[in-house]
């Protein structure tokens, strides 16, 4: 009997490993001579079927037994079940909800169901990688919609910032005791320039762009949305005295709240479209905790060093170099205290790594399926079809080029389909009409 097949186990086979795993001879006597039970079917058993007569009428011990027994020998027979149809390879998403193969909230009377990991390759790189370009949409007008709320916000801290008379800066030691630089920051936010357009150039080459715009928009939206909040649940002093920072005088008449919501949303609009920046002539007071700036300078460096070639030592070198003088030169510029910069290079570090390390190996949210769709909406939707480690891989020019004319040309044959079906549709309503007004001529 142990040299055959679990499926080609005859009933006679059956009895002898049921009486090896200890159960009774009552217990064989019903499954396999009253309902003629063979191999095969007890791979066929459910949880439900432990919980439909006739087994749920065994004693508890030959109940125990058994279910023990049946789990050990589908374990130990994958690939019969496979050939049998009963399970399938999980192919699908770990996130689809009614995929019962990846099931996690079915629990049997007697233990959790096993947990199936979802199949990846040697290397640990996703197998598919669907583009999804309408999670690429959401995450933008996430972004858009947050950034919005960003300018508006700092108009409001701007308002809001304390006296400089009344409170002078805080101690500082790196402020204390470095001297002011009036150019730094313009050098920190050419660094940043120059750290996107090292980024743009990877997302045009980059065969999975649309993956990776997908999480730089959904983590630098999130990171700026908690900056919206530090921002304003606590106003910091000015940190140097070489800023002109003035609270406004708040009116408490109605007959203004119009005109002063409206100046809001004016000063908003300038500085979502300079995007912030001092270059763009865009000076704000009272967004301190945390940097925005650092928040940038980061996150390019670290999808940068994240989606470029590991062997590229010199990119990656020049882009650290790059972020920390960026940290610099805000410190160097008296514009944010120490505090400020370390907290947003550690959140953003942080949800960078975490977001990245869960993406990577699925298997770490298998089992907390419940929880990370709590506690991560955002990464429970954006990665649902991601099933590991999105490889490097780069599109040549010329690839480029045949991809971007195959764009145009199926939309073009859409518009040309388009355009026959309308004038079959027109042509058709004209016969139609024609063939009316004959009938109606031959009736009269």
């Amino acid at each position: 009997m142990n040299e055959l097949c679990v499926v080609d186990w005859s009933i006679s086979d059956t009895q002898k490993w049921l009486e090896k795993e200890g159960l009774s001879l009552e217990t064989r006597t019903i499954l396999c001579e009253a309902n003629r039970m063979s191999g095969k079917f007890f791979l066929a058993l459910t949880e439900q079927d432990f919980a439909m007569e006739p087994i749920s009428k065994l004693i508890l011990r030959d109940r125990k037994c058994l279910y023990m027994a049946v789990k050990l020998l589908q374990r130990e027979n994958q690939n019969s079940m496979i050939s049998l149809g009963l399970i399938e390879l999980p192919s699908v998403s770990l996130y689809t909800p009614n995929n019962s193969y990846l099931k996690h909230n079915d629990y049997s009377d007697y233990c959790e169901s096993d947990f199936i990991s979802r199949p990846a390759s040697e290397d640990g790189r996703s197998q598919k990688l669907p583009p999804e370009i309408f999670k690429l949409f959401i995450s933008f007008c996430y972004l858009i919609f947050v950034t919005w709320i960003t300018a508006f916000v700092m108009v409001i801290v701007h308002d809001r910032v304390p006296d400089m008379n009344k409170y002078p800066p805080l101690p500082d030691i790196f402020l204390d005791n470095v001297p002011l630089i009036p150019w730094a920051f313009d050098m920190c936010e050419i660094s940043g320039t120059i750290l996107l357009t090292i980024w743009l150039v990877v997302l045009i080459f980059h065969k999975h762009r649309f993956i990776l715009m997908r999480r730089v928009f959904a983590l630098s939206g999130t990171v700026f949305l908690l900056r919206c909040i530090t921002m304003l649940i606590t106003s910091l002093s000015v940190p140097g005295t070489h800023l002109q920072c003035r609270p406004k005088n708040i009116t408490s008449g109605d007959v203004f709240l119009f005109s002063d919501i409206a100046a809001k949303i004016s000063q908003a609009y300038v500085i979502w479209s300079g995007g912030g920046l001092a270059i763009q002539g865009v000076r704000t007071c009272g967004d301190y905790m945390f940097s925005g700036h650092t928040v940038a300078l980061t996150m390019l460096n670290f999808f940068i060093t994240e989606y470029t070639p590991r062997n590229l030592y010199f990119l990656h070198i020049t882009t650290w170099v790059m972020n920390m003088f960026g940290i610099f030169f805000i410190l160097a510029a008296h514009e944010h205290y120490s505090i400020d910069v370390f907290v947003a290079f550690y959140i953003t570090s942080r949800l960078f790594l975490y977001y990245h390390t869960l993406s990577n190996h699925q298997g770490l949210v298998q089992r907390d399926y419940r929880r990370t769709r709590i506690w991560f909406p955002l990464f429970s939707f954006f990665e649902s079809s991601v099933d590991g480690i999105v490889p490097n891989e780069y599109d040549t020019p010329s690839g480029i080029v045949k991809n971007i004319w195959c764009v145009i040309k199926c939309q073009l044959n859409l518009l040309r389909q388009f355009a026959y079906d309308c004038r079959n549709r027109s042509s058709f309503i004209g016969d139609r009409d024609m063939a009316s007004t004959m009938d109606f001529k031959k009736t009269k």
